[in-house]
């Protein structure tokens, strides 16, 4: 097995006239938490959506744990182990906390049994057992049976997390995900979402626009402008870096320019 998890190598990416993405390489160890930054237009989401399956590239490739996965589609990733939280939450309203949980587990599980089976009397027990320990750990025990839709928006960026490791996922993907966030809120999730990483050794790879998020969770951070990565480093590394200053975060010290 490969010593990192998710490596992307030199992947590029034109939509028409514009050239999206040039030559860019990212290689995540397990564990490892990385935020991946840059102004709007960046490449930023892009790269994201390259990495999930969503879009191919024009060159290059993407691997997991080594395997080539470059394009194969997000449902089949998600069953190899990436999953992926989004800006706007993905969750069945309709459906409670814990059958969300255990609807991902059947999507991971490549469960042939019924809707009506896999959620009702005749569930496997050990799979519920296992949904409910997924919404405590993220702190939503008192919720399981409610139905997404009469969640808070904290509540549901939480769920998110509870689906994303139904999949005991190698890699999580999280795409702006305290966007629209009060700041306790942001701090709350984060700290939940790392330390369910932590627990089970899963590297992560978010964007945010909230530099306060990123230099305060971000083992290293990645910087994109225009299509391209110009630094890569440790959070402190990048607060010093001159041209990250100057393209991304202005002339202002990083702490004054921490919502850029």
């Amino acid at each position: 097995m490969s010593e990192f998890v998710l490596q992307v190598s030199g992947v590029s990416k034109r939509f028409g006239g514009l050239q999206a993405l040039s030559d860019v390489g990212i290689a995540i160890r397990p564990g490892q938490v990385y935020g991946l930054i840059g102004p709007n237009g960046a490449g930023k989401t892009t790269t994201f959506n390259l990495i999930n399956g969503q879009i191919r590239p024009d060159q290059g490739e993407v691997r997991l744990d080594g395997r080539d996965i470059t394009g194969m589609p997000p449902q089949r990733l998600f069953r190899q182990g990436v999953a992926r939280t989004f800006q706007i939450t993905a969750t069945f309203g309709s459906m409670t906390v814990r059958e969300n949980v255990q609807m991902a587990r059947m999507s991971h599980l490549r469960a042939l049994t019924s809707l009506r089976h896999a959620l009702g009397r005749r569930a496997d027990r050990a799979e519920i057992t296992h949904a409910y320990s997924l919404i405590a750990e993220q702190g939503l025990a008192e919720q399981a049976n409610r139905p997404a839709s009469e969640l808070a928006y904290g509540d549901l960026k939480r769920l998110e997390l509870a689906m994303a490791f139904a999949n005991d996922p190698r890699l999580l993907l999280m795409d702006e995900p305290t966007a629209g966030m009060a700041p306790g809120e942001r701090e709350a999730l984060m700290k939940h979402a790392l330390a369910a990483c932590r627990e089970r050794n899963v590297a992560l790879l978010f964007t945010e626009h909230d530099m306060d998020v990123v230099f305060g969770f971000a083992d290293r951070v990645i910087v994109m402008n225009r299509g391209r990565i110009i630094a890569e480093g440790t959070p402190d590394e990048i607060r010093s870096h001159e041209e990250v200053r100057a393209v991304y975060l202005g002339t202002a010290a990083p702490a004054e320019a921490a919502h850029a």
